[in-house]
């Protein structure tokens, strides 16, 4: 019982960091969301919401790291893969009604500057999403400098576009700029690596 308390405030703070940030999520909002009582956030959480936080966070990234890194793989031609995540990025945006978009993007903009802790979590995400990104484009024989301009374009559009698909309510604009990336990712490989990209 005590654990599934500590799991419901866990799952609670996600959905409110990401929906919300750092400054806008409350030990209060916390509590009413996950139902748990008062007494209860300091026994599973020492640290309070900065803890809580951290230990949110840290799961985002990995499970965000996790799927990232099998929609690369799955795909041979890297342009293939990169089409099937911003079609996964529309329909979860669509599924959740435009409520959530990226797990880290509402920390950086809120930088809570007492928390290092969390901001190099932060850090630590975009460079292993980056990273991820580029090692693909190297694999199918993008040159490494490119392969990175690459990933930084492919990760900051995707951010960028989270936000926009959340203030519009509509994911047509991230199925748009879909094609226009996964045409530019297939035009940096070697001719023998392309293959026709289907939408």
């Amino acid at each position: 019982m005590a654990n599934d308390t500590r799991i419901r405030m866990l799952e609670a703070t996600a959905l409110l960091l990401r929906e919300r940030g750092y400054h806008g999520t409350s030990l209060n909002d916390i509590l009413s969301a996950s139902g748990a009582p008062r007494g209860s956030l300091y026994f599973h959480f020492p640290g309070g919401k900065d803890q809580l936080v951290i230990e949110v966070t840290r799961d985002s990234v990995e499970k965000v790291t996790q799927w990232l890194g099998e929609a690369l793989a799955a795909e041979r031609d890297p342009a293939v893969a990169v089409h099937h995540i911003y079609q996964s990025v529309a329909r979860t945006l669509e599924d959740n009604q435009f409520t959530l978009g990226c797990p880290v993007a509402p920390l950086v903009l809120d930088s809570p500057a007492d928390m290092p802790e969390l901001a190099e979590l932060c850090r630590s995400a975009f460079a292993q999403w980056i990273g991820l990104l580029q090692a693909a484009f190297v694999r199918a024989g993008v040159p490494e400098r490119r392969a990175h301009a690459l990933a930084l374009l492919v990760e900051s559009s995707l951010e960028g576009l989270m936000v926009i698909a959340r203030a519009t309510r509509d994911r047509a604009p991230v199925l748009a700029v879909a094609d226009e990336v996964a045409a530019l990712v297939e035009s940096a490989l070697p001719a023998q690596e392309v293959a026709v990209t289907t939408h």
